[in-house]
Protein backbone atom coordinates (compact mmCIF):
# COMPACT_ATOMS: atom_id res chain seq x y z
CA UNK A 1 0.00 0.00 0.00
CA UNK A 2 2.85 2.19 0.57
CA UNK A 3 4.54 1.67 -2.38
CA UNK A 4 1.18 2.18 -4.48
CA UNK A 5 0.45 5.57 -2.55
CA UNK A 6 4.07 6.99 -2.92
CA UNK A 7 4.52 5.90 -6.50
CA UNK A 8 1.55 7.90 -7.70
CA UNK A 9 2.74 10.96 -5.48
CA UNK A 10 5.89 10.61 -6.86
CA UNK A 11 4.54 10.23 -10.88
CA UNK A 12 1.94 13.16 -10.04
CA UNK A 13 5.20 15.34 -9.13
CA UNK A 14 7.16 13.81 -12.45
CA UNK A 15 3.68 15.17 -14.41
CA UNK A 16 4.00 18.38 -12.25
CA UNK A 17 7.16 19.79 -12.36
CA UNK A 18 9.33 17.61 -14.10
CA UNK A 19 12.98 18.04 -13.54
CA UNK A 20 14.63 19.93 -16.96
CA UNK A 21 15.24 17.25 -19.68
CA UNK A 22 14.06 14.42 -17.51
CA UNK A 23 10.62 12.99 -18.40
CA UNK A 24 9.04 10.17 -16.70
CA UNK A 25 5.50 8.14 -17.24
CA UNK A 26 4.02 4.61 -16.33
CA UNK A 27 3.67 2.00 -19.14
CA UNK A 28 -0.15 1.47 -19.37
CA UNK A 29 -1.62 1.02 -16.19
CA UNK A 30 1.42 -0.64 -14.71
CA UNK A 31 2.41 1.71 -12.04
CA UNK A 32 5.87 -0.33 -11.28
CA UNK A 33 6.91 -0.58 -14.92
CA UNK A 34 8.03 3.07 -15.90
CA UNK A 35 9.76 4.79 -18.70
CA UNK A 36 11.35 7.82 -18.90
CA UNK A 37 13.46 9.89 -21.40
CA UNK A 38 16.87 12.09 -20.52
CA UNK A 39 17.54 14.44 -22.81
CA UNK A 40 21.49 15.23 -23.73
CA UNK A 41 23.34 17.78 -21.93
CA UNK A 42 24.53 21.01 -23.49
CA UNK A 43 28.19 20.32 -24.23
CA UNK A 44 28.47 17.06 -23.44
CA UNK A 45 28.78 14.69 -26.29
CA UNK A 46 25.00 13.41 -25.99
CA UNK A 47 23.55 17.11 -26.86
CA UNK A 48 20.89 16.71 -29.24
CA UNK A 49 19.76 13.08 -27.98
CA UNK A 50 17.00 12.05 -26.40
CA UNK A 51 17.75 8.88 -24.24
CA UNK A 52 15.11 6.06 -23.13
CA UNK A 53 15.38 4.56 -19.89
CA UNK A 54 13.20 1.86 -18.46
CA UNK A 55 12.30 1.79 -15.16
CA UNK A 56 11.40 -1.60 -12.94
CA UNK A 57 10.12 -0.91 -9.44
CA UNK A 58 10.62 -3.52 -7.19
CA UNK A 59 8.04 -4.87 -4.58
CA UNK A 60 10.21 -3.23 -1.61
CA UNK A 61 10.20 -0.02 -2.71
CA UNK A 62 11.43 2.93 -1.19
CA UNK A 63 13.31 0.30 0.73
CA UNK A 64 14.81 -0.99 -2.44
CA UNK A 65 16.16 0.83 -5.25
CA UNK A 66 14.60 1.13 -8.51
CA UNK A 67 15.94 -0.82 -11.30
CA UNK A 68 16.69 1.18 -14.24
CA UNK A 69 18.67 0.55 -17.60
CA UNK A 70 19.47 2.70 -20.70
CA UNK A 71 16.88 1.50 -23.36
CA UNK A 72 18.73 3.54 -26.37
CA UNK A 73 22.48 2.99 -26.61
CA UNK A 74 25.04 4.93 -25.13
CA UNK A 75 28.71 5.20 -25.09
CA UNK A 76 29.52 5.45 -21.46
CA UNK A 77 32.32 4.33 -19.39
CA UNK A 78 29.54 3.87 -16.72
CA UNK A 79 26.89 2.31 -18.77
CA UNK A 80 27.23 -1.32 -20.35
CA UNK A 81 25.96 -2.35 -24.02
CA UNK A 82 22.85 -3.52 -22.24
CA UNK A 83 22.18 -0.40 -20.83
CA UNK A 84 22.94 -1.12 -17.40
CA UNK A 85 23.85 1.60 -15.19
CA UNK A 86 27.14 1.87 -12.58
CA UNK A 87 25.56 4.45 -9.71
CA UNK A 88 25.66 4.65 -6.58
CA UNK A 89 21.97 6.05 -6.30
CA UNK A 90 20.80 2.49 -7.51
CA UNK A 91 22.67 0.16 -5.05
CA UNK A 92 21.73 -0.93 -1.18
CA UNK A 93 24.26 0.08 1.08
CA UNK A 94 27.26 -0.79 2.15
CA UNK A 95 28.11 -0.64 -1.64
CA UNK A 96 25.34 1.64 -2.33
CA UNK A 97 24.23 4.80 -1.42
CA UNK A 98 19.78 4.05 -1.80
CA UNK A 99 18.16 5.22 0.71
CA UNK A 100 14.44 5.48 1.11
CA UNK A 101 14.11 9.09 0.89
CA UNK A 102 15.80 8.99 -2.54
CA UNK A 103 13.27 9.14 -5.02
CA UNK A 104 12.67 8.36 -8.70
CA UNK A 105 12.95 11.77 -10.08
CA UNK A 106 16.19 12.52 -7.94
CA UNK A 107 18.13 9.37 -9.39
CA UNK A 108 16.80 10.73 -13.17
CA UNK A 109 18.65 13.67 -11.76
CA UNK A 110 21.60 12.15 -10.87
CA UNK A 111 21.78 9.89 -14.13
CA UNK A 112 21.81 13.11 -16.09
CA UNK A 113 24.37 14.56 -14.39
CA UNK A 114 26.40 10.58 -14.51
CA UNK A 115 25.63 11.34 -18.33
CA UNK A 116 27.34 14.64 -18.07
CA UNK A 117 30.29 13.92 -15.91
CA UNK A 118 30.86 10.16 -15.98
CA UNK A 119 33.02 8.76 -13.68
CA UNK A 120 35.85 6.95 -14.81
CA UNK A 121 37.35 5.57 -11.42
CA UNK A 122 33.81 3.20 -11.19
CA UNK A 123 33.86 2.18 -14.51
CA UNK A 124 31.43 -0.73 -16.14
CA UNK A 125 32.84 -0.42 -19.31
CA UNK A 126 36.84 -0.63 -18.62
CA UNK A 127 37.87 0.32 -21.89
CA UNK A 128 35.61 3.25 -22.56
CA UNK A 129 37.13 4.38 -19.08
CA UNK A 130 40.44 4.42 -20.06
CA UNK A 131 39.75 6.07 -23.03
CA UNK A 132 37.92 8.69 -21.04
CA UNK A 133 40.93 8.96 -18.60
CA UNK A 134 43.34 9.08 -21.67
CA UNK A 135 42.12 9.96 -24.98
CA UNK A 136 39.47 12.14 -24.19
CA UNK A 137 38.83 13.38 -27.86
CA UNK A 138 38.83 10.05 -29.35
CA UNK A 139 36.13 9.45 -26.22
CA UNK A 140 33.90 12.45 -27.15
CA UNK A 141 34.27 11.23 -31.24
CA UNK A 142 32.59 8.27 -30.64
CA UNK A 143 29.82 9.20 -27.59
CA UNK A 144 28.61 11.99 -30.61
CA UNK A 145 28.81 9.60 -33.06
CA UNK A 146 26.68 7.31 -30.89
CA UNK A 147 24.13 9.88 -29.74
CA UNK A 148 23.83 10.97 -33.72
CA UNK A 149 23.23 6.99 -34.37
CA UNK A 150 21.26 5.88 -31.56
CA UNK A 151 19.59 9.01 -30.07
CA UNK A 152 19.21 11.86 -32.29
CA UNK A 153 15.29 11.82 -33.39
CA UNK A 154 14.97 10.76 -37.09
CA UNK A 155 14.51 13.71 -39.21
CA UNK A 156 10.54 11.89 -40.94
CA UNK A 157 11.22 14.03 -44.28
CA UNK A 158 9.08 16.85 -43.70
CA UNK A 159 11.45 18.99 -45.64
CA UNK A 160 13.02 16.77 -47.70
CA UNK A 161 9.89 14.99 -48.86
CA UNK A 162 7.20 17.58 -49.08
CA UNK A 163 8.75 19.98 -51.95
CA UNK A 164 5.55 21.77 -52.57
CA UNK A 165 5.65 22.91 -49.05
CA UNK A 166 5.46 26.90 -49.23
CA UNK A 167 8.64 28.44 -47.37
CA UNK A 168 6.12 29.30 -44.45
CA UNK A 169 5.31 25.51 -44.01
CA UNK A 170 8.27 24.19 -44.40
CA UNK A 171 9.53 26.57 -41.46
CA UNK A 172 6.73 26.11 -39.08
CA UNK A 173 6.88 22.50 -39.35
CA UNK A 174 10.81 22.18 -38.64
CA UNK A 175 10.52 24.45 -35.90
CA UNK A 176 7.95 21.92 -34.58
CA UNK A 177 9.66 19.20 -35.06
CA UNK A 178 12.71 21.18 -33.15
CA UNK A 179 11.18 21.82 -30.77
CA UNK A 180 9.70 18.40 -30.03
CA UNK A 181 13.57 16.82 -30.15
CA UNK A 182 16.01 19.78 -28.68
CA UNK A 183 15.81 23.16 -29.95
CA UNK A 184 18.72 22.59 -32.73
CA UNK A 185 17.60 20.55 -35.29
CA UNK A 186 17.67 22.76 -37.64
CA UNK A 187 20.93 24.10 -37.23
CA UNK A 188 22.26 20.28 -37.48
CA UNK A 189 23.90 19.44 -40.45
CA UNK A 190 22.86 17.42 -42.94
CA UNK A 191 25.25 14.37 -42.40
CA UNK A 192 24.10 14.19 -38.82
CA UNK A 193 20.59 13.91 -40.11
CA UNK A 194 21.78 11.56 -42.83
CA UNK A 195 23.54 9.44 -39.89
CA UNK A 196 20.97 8.52 -37.75
CA UNK A 197 18.76 7.17 -41.17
Amino acid sequence: MQRASRLKRELQMLSTEPPPGITCWQTEEQMDDLRAQIVGGADTPYEGGLFSLEIKVPERYPFEPPKIRFLTPIYHPNIDNSGRICHDALKLPPKGAWKPSLNISTVLTSIQLLMAEPNPDDPLMADISSEFKYNKQLFMEKAKKWTEKHAVQKNMGVVESDKENTPDQNDSSRKREALSVQQETEERPQEAKRACV
